[in-house]
């Protein structure tokens, strides 16, 4: 008879193995959010109509399904890794996602891009430009240090990471050309302002003031990301190929970008064109 475990054990239990996450932050706030809802309950008696709950009285405060289904992937989570990790339950109800998140597709044309750099002060431009060239997220970003980057073996390691997994990031032209113009600038950091490491929110006036000028309407930080993922599966990198690039530890996330190449369809698309006789379908046999 396994001993009953409450709600509130299972959240501190994991928050505390989740300290090292970058998204630390947001995750303890869902978890307040749903405290309300789950903090009197056993993990055993958490059920479906409990999770139902939860996501229609959030609905109704006017939250929009992707915001209610960060709230639902993290009950998921806890519930999963009470089950599989530590054997606290059995078992757990489906958590199922809400219909109607609209996934983002935000990126920008080279032209947009270039646009945007040219109206960048200097240490933003050099920031945009590495985004660019590596994909890598904005965190990752201002606390990259020299001592983890090889520029003889064109490799940067980062050791904090979105979902905690160390990781080397492989550094093309463009990206070397940057780090190459930032030497020197500072002892341990690579990316700076005004000789100091970048410590705030890169979104800052500086950023959304580039924005502005660029003339971009609807455009985050993180969606540099999402260009540079997207100008990859465009020159013909495989979804294989940007999931190790990008550090995903699933296909799932990289499969979004899979619209951006059709060259493997350019046969099957070649079938109906029209024939020098003006017809576009083989005519059939008749019996």
């Amino acid at each position: 008879m396994k001993p009953k475990r409450s709600w509130q054990q299972a959240v501190v239990r994991y928050l505390e193995l989740k300290a090292s996450l970058r998204s630390i932050k947001d995750l303890r706030r869902i978890c307040r959010m749903l405290d309300p809802y789950l903090r009197d309950k056993l993990l055993t008696e958490i059920n479906g109509d409990s999770i139902w709950s939860i996501s229609q009285r959030e609905l109704a405060k006017g939250n929009k399904p992707a915001t209610v289904n960060r709230y639902l992937a993290t009950i998921r989570g806890i519930l999963r890794m009470a089950r599989d990790e530590w054997q606290w339950i059995d078992n757990f109800p489906k958590v199922r996602m809400l219909a109607g998140e609209v996934e983002r597709d935000r990126w920008l044309s080279r032209a947009e891009a270039d646009t945007l750099i040219s109206v960048c002060p200097s240490h933003l431009a050099a920031i945009v430009r590495y985004a660019l060239a590596t994909g890598c997220r904005a965190s990752e970003i201002t606390g990259l240090e020299w001592s983890r980057v090889d520029l003889q073996r064109r490799t940067a390691w980062l050791n904090h990471t979105k979902n905690g997994t160390p990781r080397g990031v492989p550094l093309n032209e463009d990206a070397v050309a940057v780090l190459k113009a930032e030497k020197n600038k500072h002892p341990r950091f690579c990316f700076t302002y005004r000789g100091e490491p970048i410590r705030s929110n890169v979104c800052n006036t500086g950023w959304l003031e580039a924005v502005k000028k660029a003339g971009l309407t609807d455009f985050r930080f993180h969606d540099l990301r999402h260009t540079w993922a997207s100008w990859h599966r465009q020159a013909g990198t495989s979804c294989d190929e940007l999931k190790d690039l990008g550090g995903w530890k699933s296909r799932v996330m990289v499969d979004r970008y899979a619209k951006f190449a059709t060259e493997h369809l350019s046969v099957a698309a070649s079938r109906i064109e029209t024939n020098r006789t003006g017809e576009n379908v083989a005519k059939l046999a008749t019996f």
